[in-house]
This record gives C-alpha cells, structure tokens and sequence, in this order.
C-alpha cells in the first residue's frame, strides 16, 4: 500500500533543471552539479542560494524543517512559515529579518482532499523554467558536532489556479525580487511587501498525477506522470 507521508500544505516538490541554468537564472559564480530530483520531501537536503560573505551569489545545502537556534532538539522543525505571521511568530521573525534564502524548485505538488481520498496534483510554470521559493534558514547548533543548516519555505494565499485544490500555496518570487530577497541589509518585513504576493494564476499550469508520488521513497519520473 502508498504511504501517504508528509502531504501537508507544500510538503513536497521537484527540482529537475541542469547546473548550467540553474546558475545563469540565480547568477551564481560557479556551475553547481545537481542531479535531477522528482519528490523533495521535509527532513531531505535541499539546495538554497544567499549571499556570502563577500557578498556573492552562493549555494548551500539545508535541511527541510526549520530548527530554530533556541530549540532543545531537532524535532521543532516546521516546514513551512505563513507570510502573514512570520514577522510575528518567534519561531520564524529573526530568521525573517535576517537569514533569507532562494530554493531553487521547478514546481510542486499538492493534494485535494476527495471525500477519504487525495489527490495529487503538480503545479509548475507554463516554460518549465526553473524559479525560486521564498526561503528562511537557521543554523541550530548541538551540544557537540557541526551546526546544522535548515530551512523552511514561506506560503501565501492560493491564486485562483491553486484554490479549487488548495487554500495556501509556496511563495515563488519574481525574478526581479531576488536581490531584495536575499539582501542581509534589508531587515524590516514592510520594505519586502511586494515580493510578498502570489505568483499570477497565469504564470502556472496543473495537472493531476499519479499517486506514486505519495511515497516519499519513490523519486523517479514516475511521479510526474500525468493521470489518465
């Protein structure tokens, strides 16, 4: 039987696109090798793109779930954040404020619920270029060994494509927000109103797929598969 694991709101998404254009659209240095992935789910690594500190393009690799720095252990570890509320909640303000990051992603999915049942559905952009989550990050340190970077991904109210499936969706920035984003210098929520707002409903497309993707074992093209 399926294991439906982790179906919560932006639980799961897929990130395909070679180094090459993965570097010219976040204009980053260097070429990063990426092998395609078909079903990201919380607790994996995930690739997140910020500043350095010289003030360079960079990738890094996070954990799926944010830890906060004063948490006791790692089972604190939400992976998703309101837009509306972060500012406010402790759990997300000073990463909110402070450590922003762009997840490369190049789409999602999300599951109706019908009657006992639910659906999965992948959304993704009308080009199948590769575009970017709005991104928080903590580095939670443990009584000995390494710090451990995670991450979670801010969501919006759903457009009117996403909404007949779900009432929340990610946060896909604008290109043209990107710098703003990840600027360390800009620390008031009010000044990043406007990377704030759902992507157009015309700039994805949907489809329902196959409930391969259920399993969070199962990474392979399958789980694209349009149903029938």
């Amino acid at each position: 039987m399926m294991q439906l694991q982790s179906l919560s709101m932006c639980g799961r998404f897929f990130f395909l696109s070679a180094g090459p254009a993965v570097a010219d659209l976040f204009q980053l240095a260097g070429v990063p090798e990426l092998a395609p992935r078909f079903n990201i789910a919380p607790t994996q690594p995930v690739l997140a793109v910020g500043l350095d500190k010289a003030g360079q393009r960079n990738v890094a690799t996070f954990r799926w779930g944010l830890v906060p720095r004063w948490a006791a252990d790692v089972k604190l570890a939400p992976i998703n954040a309101r837009v509306e509320t972060a500012a406010d909640k402790p759990m997300f303000a000073e990463a909110l404020r402070q450590r922003r990051c762009l997840i490369p992603a190049d789409g999602y999915y999300e599951w109706q619920r019908q009657g006992k049942a639910k659906q999965p559905f992948c959304f993704r952009p009308h080009d199948d270029r590769p575009f970017a989550f709005a991104g928080i990050w903590e580095a939670w340190c443990p009584e000995s060994g390494p710090p451990l970077l995670t991450c979670a991904i801010l969501t919006t109210a759903a457009n009117d494509l996403v909404r007949p499936v779900h009432d929340r969706m990610p946060l896909i920035l604008d290109p043209r927000h990107y710098d703003l984003w990840i600027d360390r210098n800009v620390q008031e929520p009010a000044v990043l109103t406007d990377a704030l707002r759902p992507v157009p409903a015309d700039a994805l497309h949907a489809y329902s797929v196959s409930p391969w993707v259920n399993d969070a074992r199962h990474d392979d093209a399958r789980c694209l598969e349009p149903t029938a």
